[in-house]
């Protein structure tokens, strides 16, 4: 059984969008998936096309990356 889901929301704070941590399976191989979404008028919380999904091999670029920009931000 493969592990997917959401993993958390981030409230955006703006016009009822969030950003989506997900791991999701597409044609059998997994990814880690951060979009934005938002909240329809009947209240449901749908996916737009503003995201990246990457393989789990990039996960750790893309931390170094997190990690460098918070270092940045910090200075």
């Amino acid at each position: 059984m493969s592990k997917v889901g959401v993993i958390r929301d981030i409230d955006k704070g703006a016009r009822g969008e969030v950003i989506r941590v997900e791991v999701t399976e597409y044609k059998g191989n997994h990814y880690l998936n951060l979009r934005v979404w938002y909240t329809d008028k009947d209240g449901e919380l749908k996916p737009t096309q503003k995201g990246i999904a990457i393989t789990p091999d990039l996960y750790e670029d893309l931390k170094d990356a997190v990690i460098s920009a918070e270092d940045w931000i910090k200075d």
